[in-house]
């Protein structure tokens, strides 16, 4: 084998492909609930980070060895004005439940009308 050949094997074996896990987005007039499936999983291998209004959930699942890993990586954009200490992240059974709660300029308000 050639060291060409060998080479691109061993770059090959360090690029893994990111997997985009399946999620569910739900929205009421107090918060926005994001539910991702991260199968397997451990909170040590998950990362999830807001910047401005991208919000990224990352994670690693480590398979039979430490060389073999599967990567997922959602990226969301997300209201401006979401305030990134009062987002809640819970992982439980593989599926990973963020609540991120609408400040009051984001929640809808009743506009009364009056008349002549």
């Amino acid at each position: 084998m050639s060291e060409t050949t060998m080479k691109k094997r061993d770059d090959q074996k360090t690029e893994r492909p990111t997997y985009a896990p399946p999620v569910d987005i739900y929205e009421n007039k107090e918060e926005i609930l994001i539910l991702s499936d991260v199968p397997g999983v451990t909170t040590e291998g998950l990362s999830v980070n807001l910047d401005k209004d991208q919000l990224t959930i990352s994670a690693r699942r480590t398979l039979a060895s430490p060389d073999e890993a599967l990567d997922y990586r959602r990226v969301f954009v997300v209201p401006r004005g979401i305030e990134a200490d009062k987002i809640s992240a819970d992982l439980q059974n593989g599926v990973l439940r963020l609540v991120l709660p609408k400040p009051a300029a984001l929640k809808p308000r009743q506009i009364a009308v009056r008349s002549g």
